[in-house]
């Protein structure tokens, strides 16, 4: 087995072992490693020589009718998309509904991406369950777009991106940094490292990037769950509302300068305008208003979602703009063309 040697026995039952724990059980690394008694790494050196020895195999499929086509339809004529797939995920268990649309989005990805491109990622615990999607795609280099928030579950933006780039063999350009930095200088200095330096060159490059959106609130965005109470409410009195890949938005999704930025390592908000398509993971209904702003800022080009968010952001496409029916008068039309016509 590549990268597990039958002379010994007891590393193919590890990784057998953790292997079981992760993919089936749904335990976190760190757990895992807990359990186990080795370290966080080693797991995951574990699950990458289980993957390339053939000892898993993944294959997601999404459940039939799950696309919800209709809907798909109307958000991209609301909002000139040029893509978005909603799907009918239930909401009511969060965590399984991320994990869901991290899946959905990995096979999203599957169809949109073409030889050439330059794949940019950034970090979500949505996107986390992406990677276990991809089966085939073309060997294009993959780049980090921001540094990473260590996640409660221990899946992070490294493993997330040098996963994709596995499964088409491209490079993966990535680097050891944390989004935030306690000063501005420190952030410069890491910012001139090799390897961040590397990544960061190639962001103009970049043709096609996965981000999730955060809404300016509890819960609802990994950075404004890492940043203290006092740098939460001046970003809030400068107008941020929401954020994706480390880009403060305001209400109109235009992007909004803050003092935070120059303690960041993320892609630049000028840099992530140019991207000509940006790709958005969502979930949640509370983040309808930060994904409508993202969208009219011209900042995201294709959504995933699930059908309650799908309909909130249809409603507020309705009383913002006058022009777009709700939902399910138009899908009631559509049923009554069929019907009568």
């Amino acid at each position: 087995m590549a990268g597990l040697s039958a002379d010994r026995p007891s590393e193919v039952v590890l990784a057998a072992r953790v292997a079981q724990q992760f993919y089936v059980e749904g335990v976190s690394k760190v757990d895992i490693a807990d359990r186990l008694g080795i370290s966080r790494f080693r797991v995951a050196r574990l699950l990458d020589s289980a993957r390339e020895a053939g000892m898993v195999r993944i294959e997601i499929g999404l459940p039939a009718g799950s696309l919800d086509a209709g809907l798909s339809a109307e958000l991209c004529s609301a909002y000139g998309l040029k893509q978005a797939f909603v799907f009918n995920f239930p909401d009511d268990e969060q965590a399984l509904l991320r994990r869901r649309l991290g899946e959905a989005a990995g096979q999203a990805l599957m169809d949109l991406i073409r030889p050439g491109d330059v794949l940019g990622m950034s970090w979500s615990r949505t996107l986390s369950g992406l990677a276990a999607a991809l089966t085939q795609i073309p060997p294009c280099p993959i780049v980090q777009l921001t540094g990473a928030v260590p996640p409660p579950d221990g899946r992070d933006l490294l493993d997330l991106v040098r996963s994709v780039a596995r499964v088409g063999g491209g490079p993966a350009h990535v680097f050891y940094a944390p989004m935030i930095l306690d000063d501005a200088q420190t952030a410069a200095a890491i910012r001139r490292q090799g390897d961040i330096a590397e990544a960061f060159a190639l962001l103009p490059a970049v043709t096609i990037a996965v981000v999730a959106i955060g809404v300016w609130a509890p819960g609802l965005s990994t950075i404004y769950d890492a940043v203290t109470p006092a740098e939460r409410d001046a970003l809030a009195k400068l107008g941020v509302r929401a954020e994706l890949a480390g880009v403060f938005i305001g209400e109109d999704g235009r992007p909004v300068a803050t003092p935070l930025e120059s303690r960041m390592i993320v892609t630049p908000a000028a840099v992530l305008e140019r991207i000509p398509f940006v790709l958005a993971v969502v979930w949640g209904v509370a983040k309808s208003p930060a994904v409508c702003a993202a969208i009219r800022g011209g900042l995201v080009h294709g959504l995933v979602t699930h059908a309650s968010l799908a309909r909130a952001l249809l409603s507020l496409a309705d009383q913002r703009d006058g022009r777009h029916k709700p939902a399910s008068a138009s899908r009631g039309r559509r049923d009554a063309t069929r019907r009568h016509g």
